[in-house]
């Protein structure tokens, strides 16, 4: 959205009986919940699903455990028909980087054990690649994207990090620090043509795109269902497709081992995969009650009055605009720059995190990139307006405070 365009406040999505939709949550209704991007939050229909299937396990469990495996194949195909993907391309992990942890635990080195990264990337993943790359006596080279890059920008910033050492590319589908995209269509069609496998990290795709994968090459992609799709955590996807896929075998070895790709991570010993079972339960609750098309046109419209509301907020405070250029934007969660002395580092961001939902009863994200915090704001199905109008009055003249104790802390 630029700084001309006014957004407006979108009406709040109510329960077919009238309620507000927070309604169909367990949420600490003293609480404001701004950050379901980080950790997602599951409705009470899915919570009371997996309840019933923790029950049933617990019952019987010689009963339940060796059940299992046709229970997690027949959830995994209805999984992979709201990801629009193939049954058997779909492997359920608990996580995305679970996923991407059974992904590099696969790869053998064919050329130098160069791997390439940007500097938007999750920092779990970039150190399990760091330490791939250590494995293979090679690298890890980090294409530096800046955040106001467009796709053929942020597309040729990728492209010159890969050269014939290059083993692996491993691209983020949405950002987690930046809440941006990167070009994954484009960069899954040169690393095709290299000969170059390509892991895409969808972990926020999931719900807030509607087929995260259509027009994607890439060998892997990972996506976590309990971010934006609601569901149960511990319940993601893993897809791949191509010949690299039958290397695939999950972090724990059990009884499928000798099962093809996906079967073989159907069986996973005693792990509770509750979640799973009833993750579909999550994303039909969606559907049924206003229609993930619906839904995500709210999410995008509710997160463009938030950045409005908190970015004038800031701007008013300080003078200055707090508007954030980026370059290929998505659609529930935008950017707000935070005043300066807040969140200059990951370290940093994460203790205002903390420290907001201590002091001022806020769960939000606070995230750093390039030395420069930012407020990271997420919209959600059952946030209204009033959360963000709340944010803006009561949060922002706190963190202004903040900062301008940072700043003298800092000063000589």
């Amino acid at each position: 959205m630029s700084e001309t365009e006014i957004a407006t406040a979108p009406h709040p999505l109510l329960l077919a009986d009238g309620r507000p939709a927070a309604a169909a949550w367990s949420l600490d209704p003293a609480l404001r919940h701004l950050n379901h991007g980080s950790f997602g939050a599951v409705p009470l229909v899915a919570q009371a699903l997996q309840h019933q299937l923790r029950t049933e396990m617990e019952r019987a469990p010689v009963v339940w455990f060796p059940a299992l495996p046709q229970r997690v194949a027949a959830a995994r195909a209805e999984l992979a028909d709201f990801l629009v993907v193939a049954p058997d391309d779909l492997a359920l992990v608990p996580n995305a980087s679970a996923g991407i942890s059974a992904v590099y635990a696969c790869l053998t080195p064919r050329r130098g054990g160069e791997i390439v990264v940007t500097d938007h990337g999750y920092g779990a993943v970039t150190m399990g690649a760091e330490r791939l790359a250590g494995r293979w006596g090679g690298r890890v080279r980090t294409a530096r994207v800046p955040l106001e890059a467009d796709e053929e920008e942020a597309y040729e910033a990728v492209a010159a990090e890969v050269g014939e050492a290059t083993d692996l590319i491993v691209l983020d589908q949405i950002t987690s620090a930046t809440a941006r995209r990167m070009p994954v269509e484009r960069i899954g069609v040169e690393a095709q043509r290299r000969g170059i496998p390509l892991l895409v990290d969808g972990a926020h795709a999931p719900g807030l795109i509607a087929a995260p994968l259509a027009g994607v090459t890439c060998d892997f992609w990972v996506g976590n269902l309990h971010k934006w799709g609601c569901t149960p955590r511990g319940s993601a996807a893993l897809v791949a497709r191509g010949p690299l896929r039958e290397q695939l075998y999950p972090l724990i070895d059990s009884w499928g081992a000798a099962d093809p790709y996906p079967d073989r991570f159907d069986q996973q010993g005693t792990v509770d995969v509750t979640s799973y079972l009833a993750a579909r339960e999550a994303l039909d609750f969606v559907e049924r009650t206003w229609g993930w098309q619906t839904a995500r046109r709210y999410m995008g419209d509710l997160a463009d009055y938030a950045e409005q509301v908190v970015g004038g907020a800031f701007a008013e405070l300080t003078g200055v605009s707090s508007r954030v250029d980026v370059g290929m934007p998505i659609p529930g969660m935008r950017l707000v720059r935070l005043p300066t002395g807040l969140g200059t580092s990951r370290v940093e961001a994460d203790a205002l995190r903390d420290r907001a939902a201590q002091e001022l009863g806020v769960e939000t994200a606070f995230t750093s990139f390039g030395g420069t915090g930012y407020l990271r704001l997420s919209a959600h199905v059952y946030n209204t307006a009033a959360d963000y109008e709340y944010f803006a009055e009561v949060c922002v003249p706190v963190l202004g405070k903040w900062a301008r104790a940072a700043r003298e802390q800092r000063a000589p």
